[in-house]
């Protein structure tokens, strides 16, 4: 089948090469010439596991290709997926400015051209608001009188395994009105489900709200397994031990019940302003996803807290190290990325601040050009008054404490990814701040004493609730 990705962004490269690797003719159209130039050298404009690889191998064998002509694309092209970027707006809408821009080409196209024999079909990839797909379908009738068929295929793909998501997914959920739609669909997600795993075909706002019920229901989790972690840090319980009992009963699941920093990322803030803006259209207060959303942001103040009320709220002459920038492991994604906020805040406090990422260096370079960026995980220690972990990326989990040690001033480590054990930190005598558990305050055995710590201070071991946040 040939079939066309308008955007080459996670969701248009991932997909295209996926429906490439089956056999399909895949055109991937994108009006940014420059990322089209460089796709066609063979380079990945996004870290994605083992995205890189499929391209170039689709690539070569022919059945992948990229251009930034809107006719080259749609010409032959039996079914057209829109995977443009949906961002949220200011007041937390969705932009839907790109999405009816691509819908209004392909309409234009399709009057112009030779009409075909069997009507393109044009499916809606990118996340949209509940009535959208019928409102791109009416906007088209607006400018062709050409027939086409019209569907909401949404993508579940995790940044980091994209494309195993893709190739293994759990769902494909296919919102049409034709079940001529439906039948094209499903020929085309076939190979992908052959072990049993379901095609599921609904109405156009059922898959819509689909795509917004499963990320609100994750991001719940996440804020909720916080809540409890914050909770713990107060009443003296350990999150670790908490999450192992409550994650063994199997109506709970373990999955997206790790404590930290909160969700970030392209996916789960603005979806989840989304839902709440589609309820306040509504008429509807959707109370439990707002909660949500004001847990996950207030989860970074919580855990700055600990680090102002270790040093002080004037960071003036202090240098922190941050490992981990990316919002996640396996991406170099830094949007909405907990990192950001955290070292924006160092800032403005005064400090110096420094930051190693595996893959998300140059992005945080463009972004914040206040900070530090190293190309070694050590290097960047050297001299810092502490170490603040902001991602869980695997190379920080058997580390080198020796040279952790010789490298940093003074022996202190935020843990905002719980990825050591306390016991193991107290034994080396590092004063350690992680989530839901107390902190490491007195130290060990270890070589040397920290100066001082946030007991020593006066302040309260299980949660520094004497901080003023408003300070930072």
């Amino acid at each position: 089948m040939k079939l066309t990705m308008v955007g080459t962004g996670y969701v248009g490269l991932v997909t295209g090469s996926c429906f490439a690797k089956t056999g399909n003719d895949v055109t991937c159209l994108d009006l940014d010439q420059d990322k089209i130039a460089r796709l066609n050298r063979g380079e990945c404009p996004i870290y994605e596991p083992s995205l890189a690889e499929l391209i170039q191998r689709n690539v070569a064998s022919g059945r992948l290709r990229f251009t930034a002509d809107g006719d080259d694309a749609y010409g032959e092209a039996e079914v057209i997926f829109i995977c443009v970027g949906t961002p949220a707006g200011a007041d937390g809408s969705t932009d839907l400015g790109a999405m009816r821009q691509a819908a209004i080409d392909i309409a234009q196209f399709i009057d112009r051209a030779e009409p075909p024999k069997i009507p393109k079909l044009i499916v809606i990839k990118s996340t949209v608001p509940v009535g959208t797909t019928e409102q791109l379908r009416d906007e088209i009738k607006t400018h062709t009188k050409a027939p086409f068929y019209i569907a909401n295929n949404p993508e579940f793909l995790k940044e980091g395994a994209a494309v195993s998501d893709f190739q293994k997914p759990d769902r494909v959920i296919c919102g049409t009105e034709d079940e001529a739609a439906a039948e094209i669909l499903r020929d085309l997600y076939e190979p992908f489900v052959r072990q049993g795993n379901p095609i599921i075909v609904m109405d156009m706002r059922s898959a819509e709200m689909v795509k917004y019920a499963s990320n609100a229901m994750l991001a719940c989790k996440i804020s909720f397994i916080n809540e409890i972690a914050n909770l713990c840090e107060r009443t003296g319980a350990d999150i670790r031990s908490v999450r192992e009992g409550m994650c063994a009963d199997r109506r709970i699941g373990n999955q997206f019940l790790h404590p930290g920093l909160g969700f970030g990322g392209s996916c789960f803030p603005k979806d989840i302003l989304a839902v709440i803006n589609m309820g306040k259209a509504a008429g509807h207060e959707c109370a439990i996803t707002s909660a949500v959303y004001a847990v996950n942001q207030d989860q970074r103040r919580i855990f700055w807290d600990k680090i102002i009320g270790h040093f002080g709220s004037d960071l003036t002459g202090r240098t922190l190290a941050f490992w981990g920038v990316a919002f996640k492991p396996e991406t170099d994604d830094i949007r909405e990325a907990p990192a950001l906020v955290l070292m924006q805040w160092a800032l403005d406090a005064g400090a110096a601040v420094r930051a190693f990422d595996p893959v998300a260096m140059a992005k945080l370079a463009d972004a914040m050009p206040a900070v530090g960026t190293y190309g070694d995980m050590y290097e960047v220690l050297s001299g810092c008054d502490a170490l603040v972990i902001s991602t869980e990326w695997s190379d920080f989990r058997n580390p080198d404490f020796t040279r952790i040690v010789s490298a940093l001033k003074s022996k202190v480590i935020f843990d905002g990814r719980n990825i050591y054990r306390r016991e193991l930190m107290q034994r080396l005598g590092f004063v350690y701040y992680s989530v839901g558990r107390e902190p490491v305050t007195q130290a060990g055995p270890g070589p040397g004493r920290p100066e001082s710590t946030a007991v020593d201070k006066g302040l309260p071991a299980a949660r520094l609730a004497s901080v003023d946040r408003s300070e930072s």
